[in-house]
């Protein structure tokens, strides 16, 4: 069970991974730094997150490295 839900934390990091890539790829950006909107930004904000789910696995609080 637990396999199971590290997979869909891995899984959802990747997809938002893939997503950050496509958006920085098609404003030929090499990173979010360089983009104006990048406070705002919805497609960042959602890997951000999911970086931070798949450290913790869901778990509320602290993360171990």
């Amino acid at each position: 069970m637990s396999e199971t839900i590290n997979d869909i934390f891995e899984q959802k990091l990747h997809n938002t991974l893939q997503n950050l890539q496509e958006c920085q790829k098609n404003k030929n950006f090499t990173s979010c730094m360089q983009c104006e909107e990048i406070l705002q930004c919805q497609i960042r904000q959602e890997y951000v997150k999911s970086v931070y789910e798949s450290m913790n696995k869901g778990e509320q609080g602290a993360f171990e490295f």
